[in-house]
């Protein structure tokens, strides 16, 4: 069905960046406005390592955020930078931000991310997630206002993405906030990545759950194969770490790690992709990938920041 001219006249459509420092919630307050999961999360900085978009159409507004990987002060290897670019770049063309927050927290990395948004002229509306862990409620209010006084934020919203717990209100907030103008997507289209690279991400995230804290930093998935047969997937894909002991530990004595990252990865990409899926995962070596840029760009790590 298509909009009469006066219905599109009347709708806003536009990007949202979801910024805010590592694990601040920004992936799961998307996949729960979305109301499905399109970006991976995990108790670990650096789970996100792409932009990812997410379309959201209300009768009023199609909003398309725009999840990003956390901004943080880490700089050192091109991994990092990488993603400081990629978060970065989306100020040049969203129309509003939405800055994430913790409740009853601010840090030097919330700092950061404030002043790189000294230079967005567009509306940003602060974002303060967990508020379902403050016991006593009394001491959100003077925290809500110290951190309004920090910029002229459009509006101070509180929510806990977790629980979806005032997340509409967010959205409405935002939808207000864009151009008026026709949708820019089909109504029931809900992101613009592939399944191919859905699959691959859902891999990840269940490598960065049940591997060690620094482990999961050092590996990333690349399929190499995709194929649909009728109601079958056949999945082909290759976990690449950076050192050979860390292949022995992906792949856990016996093989008993892969095959628990496969059995739950397995489970939900057949959640996801509404078929049966045959997966088969490898893990190889190639030394030193997370800090060569070259390497990154082979491996599906678009450099936002190149002219």
């Amino acid at each position: 069905m298509t909009k009469t001219e006066t219905e599109i006249a009347t709708t806003h459509a536009g990007y949202a960046a979801l910024l805010g420092r590592p694990n601040v919630g920004k992936s799961t307050l998307l996949n729960r406005l979305i109301g499905q999961k399109i970006s991976i999360t995990a108790p670990k900085p650096q789970t996100t390592r792409h932009v990812i978009l997410g379309i959201q159409t209300l009768p009023e507004a199609q909003i398309v955020y725009v999840d990003t990987p956390g901004l943080h002060r880490q700089t050192r290897r091109a991994m990092n930078r990488y993603l400081n670019r990629a978060a970065a770049s989306v100020l040049s063309y969203v129309d509003v931000v939405v800055f994430l927050i913790e409740a009853l927290r601010w840090t030097e990395e919330d700092e950061d991310v404030l002043q790189r948004l000294t230079g967005f002229a567009g509306p940003v509306v602060l974002a303060v997630n967990k508020v379902d862990r403050i016991a006593d409620k009394a001491r959100l209010l003077p925290f809500l206002r110290e951190m309004a006084d920090k910029r002229d934020f459009v509006e101070v919203v509180p929510l806990a993405a977790i629980k979806g717990d005032n997340v509409m209100a967010l959205a409405r907030v935002i939808a207000r906030l864009l151009p008026v103008g026709p949708f820019l997507f089909p109504e029931d289209q809900i992101t613009t990545v592939s399944e191919r690279f859905l699959v691959a991400e859902l891999i990840r995230e269940k490598l960065t759950r049940l591997l060690r804290e620094e482990l999961p930093y050092a590996l990333t998935v690349e399929i190499e194969q995709f194929a649909e047969e009728g109601r079958l997937v056949r999945i082909h894909a290759v976990i690449w770490v950076e050192r050979q002991t860390q292949k022995g530990i992906v792949i856990g004595e016996g093989g008993t790690t892969l095959r628990e990252v496969g059995r739950q990865a397995r489970e939900d990409m057949e959640r996801l992709l509404g078929r049966k899926v045959f997966l088969e995962t490898w893990v190889k070596v190639r030394e030193g990938w997370s800090d060569d840029e070259r390497a990154l760009r082979s491996l599906g790590y678009a450099d936002p920041g190149a002219s």
